[in-house]
């Protein structure tokens, strides 16, 4: 059955515009995103590879044009030590639930706002399971949770296994997952198939990055055709309707305009099912 989706929706969006490697040009980047008709954004307090304060200052500045914080969903991340280079948002001596702490304390300022949408683990500290450090950051993500200052709290970069350890063990559930999508493997079916199931929002990045081959695919060109679109905008439509919330990060302002039209064209059942398998 195809889904008709509110793509603005600041409780549970259906497209987010992503801020990784923006660097110096995030807030220029993030306004003109908002501007576009984005109400999602998604940093991390990670210098290394987003400007998290920059994003904050794009919030700051669309609200003089009238777009509210509470028209916004923003999401960020906490990350393990071994993702950063020398800036490191926490005390690194600290014990992780005060290293978790400090990072969203610095997160709330960068974004100049009381609460986040959705606060994630930027990836587990172990493979292929959970480890110890990993429940100790869950437990602290908890907390936050509790305080109401974080409406979800999720997981990025996560195998099924892990997901599986978070579902059924965790006190408070994973809300929100995010990964990489590669057609080749599924569209990261069995994770997907698992979020299903338990009512977890499924993010999916990479979507076009990681599946170059699949834009020129016939048959994809074929559907473009049909829905008067380009290839890019039927990945993002089969996304939707497959059960994901997409993520984009172009830098294009008519590529931003474009990924938000995908609501005006659906792709048949049909279409859905053989993009699922078009590398499988």
């Amino acid at each position: 059955m195809q889904r008709k989706l509110n793509l603005n929706s600041n409780s549970t969006p259906a497209f987010i515009y992503g801020t990784a490697w923006k660097k110096d040009a995030t807030t220029p980047l993030v306004i003109r995103a908002l501007k576009a008709g984005f109400r999602a954004i998604d940093t991390a307090n990670q210098p290394k590879h987003y400007s998290e304060a920059l994003a904050g200052d794009a919030v700051a500045a669309v609200a003089a044009d009238g777009i509210s914080r509470d028209e916004l969903w923003i999401q960020t991340k906490f990350t393990p030590l071994d993702g950063h280079d020398q800036r490191v948002p926490y005390d690194p001596g600290l014990d992780l639930r005060s290293q978790v702490q400090q990072s969203f304390e610095s997160s709330l300022r960068h974004l100049k706002t009381d609460r986040i949408d959705s606060y994630l683990l930027h990836g587990p500290y172990s493979y292929p399971g959970l480890g110890k450090e990993d429940w100790e950051v869950w437990g602290a993500m908890e907390d936050i949770y509790d305080s109401g200052r974080a409406g979800r709290i999720g997981i990025s970069n996560i195998n099924p296994w892990q997901l599986d350890a978070l579902l059924q063990k965790a006190r408070v559930k994973p809300m929100v997952v995010q990964n990489r999508c590669f057609a080749n493997r599924g569209w990261d079916r069995d994770v997907r198939t698992r979020c299903a199931a338990h009512g977890v929002m499924y993010q999916g990045f990479s979507l076009l990055t990681a599946n170059p081959g699949v834009l020129l695919h016939p048959a994809v060109t074929a559907i473009s055709r049909r829905i008067r679109m380009n290839p890019e905008q039927v990945i993002f439509r089969f996304a939707l309707q497959a059960g994901m919330v997409p993520l984009t990060g172009t830098t294009s302002e008519e590529h931003m305009k474009e990924d938000l039209r995908v609501n005006s064209a659906a792709l048949t059942d049909e279409e859905v099912r053989f993009i699922e398998q078009i590398a499988g």
